[in-house]
């Protein structure tokens, strides 16, 4: 394994970070593995070397965080983990949702509940609350972080001027920030090079994106993407635009260098990643061992300056897509 700082946290992670939305229960999700398999999963992660985790608390509505507090049970101090708070939690109480400092306060405690822990290293925030000023959100945040609550604050997908705004208002009252970046990139998607990633470099923000192989796309030649369970029943893949533009094109090459290098699909899509100075950690989900294995590989394929380039050369510009 190897290990990076994250951003300004001053905190040691893998480079590979464990995402846990597929733990928790099938009813949620048809993937999504129960909690035996959860921390089956974890447990392999700690012996390759991994000691990152992420979850949030609407992952199967509360389930994915208490298996991985069950599964770390023991050895929290040896692991780094992260959450989140936005999706509302309870259909009947519009406040369990969005950052309100109601709605941040009580579902911080619920998560924590959940994950039997007294302090969550890492807090993010889901999306951007159109409804909530971000110096509330920001002032709530930050006394999270005073009750020790939290150790640090991070972000997921918003627009980079909604992310400046977040870091200029922390800045213009001494408050505490934002330290790292969840956000949406991998080869099919690389619109957050425009804006988003350019000012995480200049901050020092550090990046964790999500959905580093396009929700299993690019782990299969196109024709095979719905061989899995997951591919023919996640209805949220076909909203992205993985499939337009050039997304066909990549896809093949990334099955063509490959075979080339005798590997798989998802060391190339997840080695291009990791080959990005601006990415700390992609969050890698699976519900396979195996797949986990192959993951933490990656680590050790080598891509030329020319790998790379060919591989994005079909991109095109895409509709953003993840902010929702």
């Amino acid at each position: 394994m190897e290990y990076t700082t994250l951003g300004d946290t001053g905190m040691e992670v893998s480079r590979i970070c464990l995402g846990c939305m597929s733990f928790g229960t099938s009813s949620w999700r048809e993937w999504v593995l129960d909690e035996e398999e959860g921390i089956e999963l974890v447990d392999r992660a700690i012996e390759l070397g991994i000691n990152f985790f992420d979850t949030a608390n609407m992952y199967s509505m509360g389930e994915s965080e208490r298996v991985l507090g069950k599964a770390l049970e023991g050895r929290r101090d040896q692991n780094v983990v992260a959450t989140k708070v936005y999706f509302q939690m309870d259909e009947d109480d519009p406040n369990s949702g969005g950052l309100s400092r109601k709605a941040i306060e009580q579902e911080v405690e619920n998560s924590l509940d959940r994950l039997g822990m007294d302090t969550v290293d890492l807090l993010q925030t889901h999306r951007w609350d159109d409804d909530t000023p971000i110096e509330t959100t920001m002032r709530a945040l930050d006394d999270v972080v005073r009750r020790g609550q939290t150790r640090y604050l991070g972000a997921s997908s918003m627009w980079a001027h909604q992310f400046a705004e977040a870091l200029s208002t922390s800045a213009a009252l001494g408050l505490d920030r934002f330290l790292t970046m969840q956000n949406h990139y991998n080869l099919l998607y690389r619109e957050e090079e425009r804006e988003m990633l350019p000012l995480c470099a200049k901050e020092n923000v550090a990046v964790m994106p999500w959905s580093p192989l396009a929700r299993g796309y690019l782990a299969r030649p196109h024709e095979d993407f719905e061989a899995t369970t997951r591919g023919a029943t996640d209805d949220y893949a076909r909203q992205h635009p993985y499939f337009e533009s050039g997304g066909r094109e990549i896809n093949e090459r990334v099955g063509e260098l490959a075979a080339e290098k005798d590997v798989k699909m998802a060391q190339i899509a997840l080695s291009w990643l990791l080959h990005k100075e601006w990415v700390d950690a992609p969050i890698v989900g699976t519900t396979s061992i195996e797949h986990l294995e192959d993951a933490v590989e990656a680590l050790d394929i080598s891509l030329s300056e020319s790998d790379i380039e060919w591989l994005e050369e079909p991109y095109q510009p895409v509709r953003v897509s993840g902010h929702e």
